[in-house]
């Protein structure tokens, strides 16, 4: 397995699905996830979202939406680059970029401080509803 960052990273994600690695929440996001297809730098998996990571209206929760993607982003790279490197100092910006009604696309984008080389891009496309941030604060 030394070398080969493919397997180590499905060493580390099938450690993490077994909770013998990682948080408890990340096991918890991640519960019933399955590989598909693995490859360096590609990886597909199957997945129904279980009720432990839902609102109370029994919506996917956004929280464990971005942990998903966060875990399943970093094992993708580090099946590629066998490493993802730590920077100090980022600045992060996040914008709306596209307003179709009850669908919202939003850009943030890290950056090293200083430079501004971008480091990382995400993109998060999300279904509005009619409720406050001090209405959801209240659930």
């Amino acid at each position: 397995m030394e070398g080969d960052p493919l397997k180590k990273s499905l060493t580390w994600l099938h450690g993490v699905l077994r909770g013998k690695i990682g948080h408890v929440i990340e096991t918890r996001v991640l519960q019933g996830l399955h590989v598909i297809l693995a490859e360096k730098g590609f990886m597909q998996f199957d997945f129904v979202v279980p009720n432990v990571v839902s609102d109370v209206d029994g919506n996917w929760h956004v929280g464990a939406l971005a942990s998903l993607l966060d875990l399943v982003g970093t094992i993708t790279t580090f099946s590629y680059a066998d490493c993802v490197s730590a920077v100090e100092h980022v600045e992060i910006e996040s914008r709306v970029m596209a307003d179709k009604g009850k669908l919202i696309h939003v850009v943030v984008q890290v950056r090293k401080k200083g430079n501004g080389e971008v480091i990382a891009v995400g993109n998060l496309w999300m279904a509005s509803n009619k409720l406050t941030i001090a209405q959801v604060s209240n659930l």
